[in-house]
């Protein structure tokens, strides 16, 4: 997304760049967009000196097709980051290669395995890259000597070649999801990183880097994953945030159950979640929001005393959020309704105006444009790969926040896929789990399809839950909409790799593209 004063972002500046994913929260769960618990009280406080966006879409549903779009600018059916085995293409240049060839010092404090350790192209571009999560996490600082440091490189190449060896395997990824072993593994590989200490490494290299009088700017990312599943928030927070269920023997039995039960994470339940068993997935869900919220305090304490809070762009986004539930659904496996798909977004830097909140749909994967805009970078593709991304950027034209056009991909899992059918088979067929699911919104209304057929139309503002749906209120909103979201998935689809270059596009599309507005 543009900023609302893009003008005032000079194009010499070279701002210092911190991007914060919120892995896995659930935007109505913000205190700041309408949950009456106070779950958020610190973010809250950073948003007032910040731009607030109310109708952020994130790209997709889960986190690696959802990081890859923070990082390309590209949506899913273009990138083809889509499962956890994909691997970015080398044609595709991420945010941190584009800020690192323009000077900037680039580093990552992950908690997220996904992002972190396998092997899909995510990490280039960054110089340092700490992760917290995994068997063998790495932080910065090492005080090790010699030969212990030599014995945790050797060990973490391992552990890495393991852990890439599970996103490949339907048979270990099956093996992982046994309930006596998803606690063992959860703890032991440390599967929601440490919020804390890598809260401390970011803000310890930060303050390294600003008194080592180093000219290059830096552009720092930190990924969260305190709001994932597993929920196993502080007592404490419990009682403070969800006093209803502090004490409620039923409803910790019930989240023990979930939180063992790793093979249900991403799959609908049959039979669907009671509201009891709802209401107590969202007052656990509150509680790690407040927690994890607390870490995010003291870091903005911390820049401030930096004077960084307000000479640097900060950026916090969720990368998806979950299902409790609704809709029949849980975890973020599949779909994409609003509870998946609609995220927060705050924006807080030069040319983002304090106490404004913008209405109008942006796409997340316009993150990436607007740091390179802020960083005085061509944020077009097609600076920095070639004839596939001059495509690529001709073929997001109507997607741009400044035409309200936004899309939304779920890809699902073939790994989830698999444990399905040897569980419920008959449940895929009846949901049609195994098509892509996806979205387009326009002026207020949501068209969701699921493979070829329509899912449903919905008006989003006034209905956000996706209780009703309008489709045979307004077919023709149906029927434009389906085909704007047809048009741009066929123009996408020329962007396989092995169809990458501009030369191979026909006449025919090439006339489509130009009468549709998409290029000149």
């Amino acid at each position: 997304m543009a900023s609302p004063g893009g003008d005032r972002i000079l194009r010499n500046s070279r701002p210092d760049v911190l991007l914060i994913v919120l892995d896995t929260l659930r935007r109505d769960r913000l205190s700041i967009y309408g949950n009456p618990r106070e779950t958020s009280p610190h973010l809250d406080a950073f948003a007032a000196g910040a731009t607030v966006f109310d109708r952020a879409v994130s790209s997709s549903q889960w986190t690696v097709p959802a990081h890859a779009s923070l990082f390309t600018g590209l949506y899913p059916s273009v990138h083809r980051v889509t499962q956890g085995h994909s691997r970015l293409s080398e044609r595709i240049f991420t945010l941190a290669q584009r800020l690192s060839e323009a000077g900037y010092h680039t580093v990552s404090f992950c908690n997220n395995a996904l992002v972190g350790l396998l092997d899909n192209g995510l990490q280039r571009g960054f110089e340092r890259f700490y992760n917290y999560a995994g068997a063998a996490p790495n932080r910065p600082f090492d005080s090790r000597g010699p030969a212990a440091r030599v014995a945790g490189r050797q060990f973490s190449r391992f552990a890495r070649w393991v852990e890439n060896r599970f996103a490949r395997s339907d048979t270990l990824f099956r093996i992982a999801q046994h309930p006596r072993l998803t606690p063992l593994w959860s703890r032991l590989i440390r599967f929601k990183g440490c919020t804390e200490a890598s809260i401390d490494d970011l803000v310890a290299y930060w303050r390294r880097h600003m008194s080592g009088g180093s000219g290059r700017p830096l552009f720092a990312f930190l990924n969260l994953m305190g709001t994932h599943l597993p929920y196993t928030p502080p007592r404490e927070v419990i009682d403070r945030v969800a006093p209803e269920i502090y004490g409620d023997r039923r409803a910790h039995a019930f989240m023990r159950f979930i939180n063992t039960n790793a093979a249900g994470w991403s799959c609908p339940p049959d039979p669907p979640y009671e509201e009891w068993q709802r209401a107590v997935l969202r007052g656990f869900h509150d509680a790690e929001i407040a927690s994890q919220d607390a870490h995010l305090g003291r870091l903005f304490r911390h820049l401030e005393a930096m004077a960084a809070l307000d000479r640097a762009l900060i950026i916090v986004v969720a990368d998806h959020g979950e299902m409790h539930g609704g809709h029949g659904l849980f975890g973020h496996g599949f779909s994409a309704y609003q509870e998946l798909v609609h995220v927060p977004l705050i924006i807080r830097g030069e040319g983002f105006p304090a106490g404004v909140r913008i209405g109008i749909s942006v796409s997340t994967r316009r993150v990436f444009h607007t740091v390179l805009q802020a960083a005085g970078i061509d944020a077009s593709p097609a600076a920095g790969g070639g004839a596939e991304l001059a495509l690529a950027n001709a073929v997001d034209g109507l997607s741009d926040p400044e035409g309200g056009v936004v899309f939304a991909e779920a890809f699902p899992s073939q790994m989830v896929l698999s444990l399905l059918r040897r569980r419920n088979p008959s449940l895929i067929e009846r949901r049609r789990l195994d098509q892509v699911c996806r979205a387009v919104y326009v002026d207020g209304h949501k068209l969701m399809t699921v493979g070829p057929h329509v899912e449903g139309l919905y008006e989003v503002e006034r209905d956000p839950a996706e209780v009703h749906d309008v489709a045979d209120v307004h077919p023709g909103i149906v029927t434009g909409l389906k085909h704007r979201l047809d048009t741009w998935l066929d123009a996408a689809g020329l962007l396989r790799h092995d169809r990458a270059e501009y030369s191979e596009v026909s006449p025919e599309a090439m006339r489509q593209l130009r009468a549709l507005g998409y290029i000149d």
